[in-house]
């Protein structure tokens, strides 16, 4: 089903079977009313319609997130047996002294001492055109339990993952008892343990980045390695 007379380059399928050939996609939000795709800057399409579009930004899907009934938008990474998806969330981050997301509160160390806005992206991953999955390695490791190699990958990211917890709760007990240290009465200034906790929890960013890099080192062998239908 063609958009317009000019060439076309993008595909937009809707959920009803339908596939449109168009040139140009764009994605409208507008303040009041429903979102929509428009086509060719001439066909609007309600974007609770879709199935799928394409545009310059990329390949992305309309579907349900794990565990949810709502529908969320869910940009293509990576194809293959196992597909990588994910969605991009902006929010606001008051910054160090708000104690918010870029500072020692929800969100760990990172951001702007100034605040600012921050995008913050999930991951998800489908096998076979399947159902969204959220991105962990047990996960992973059901989706490719045919796979010697990638199973000693993954077992590897978990191993990373409980470090990573259990330097989280170091870090995080050296914090508080610096904190409580640090506020009694007859204390000399700032204790110690408050600035011990911080190489502590640096520690846990280092091995979030070797147990993601586990991970898409078994998508990659995978894949590689499978049929890709």
């Amino acid at each position: 089903m063609g958009g317009s007379t000019r060439p076309t380059r993008y595909q937009v399928g809707l959920k009803n079977g339908a596939v449109y050939n168009v040139y140009d996609v764009e994605v409208k939000s507008p303040l009041f009313g429903r979102s929509f795709i428009l086509l060719d800057g001439q066909r609007r399409v309600d974007l609770a319609e879709v199935g799928f579009y394409e545009n310059e930004n990329g390949h992305f899907v309309r579907t349900n997130l794990p565990g949810s009934s709502r529908e969320a938008t869910l940009r293509r990474e990576k194809i293959g047996r196992i597909s990588l998806y994910a969605t991009y969330n902006t929010s606001y981050s008051p910054g160090y002294g708000g104690m918010g997301y870029g500072g020692f509160g929800y969100g760990g160390f990172g951001g702007s001492p100034y605040g600012g806005y921050r995008t913050t992206k999930t991951e998800y991953f489908s096998k076979d055109n399947g159902p969204i999955q959220n991105l962990t390695s047990r996960n992973l490791a059901l989706a490719t339990s045919d796979n010697a190699g990638a199973q000693e990958l993954l077992a590897q990211a978990r191993r990373f993952q409980t470090a990573t917890t259990l330097s989280y709760v170091a870090g995080g007990g050296l914090l508080v008892a610096g904190l409580l240290q640090s506020l009694r009465p007859n204390s000399a200034g700032v204790s110690p343990l408050f600035y011990a906790a911080i190489p502590v929890l640096i520690v846990p960013l280092v091995l979030q980045g070797k147990q993601t890099s586990a991970q898409r080192q078994a998508i990659a062998l995978y894949n590689s390695t499978g049929q890709y239908r």
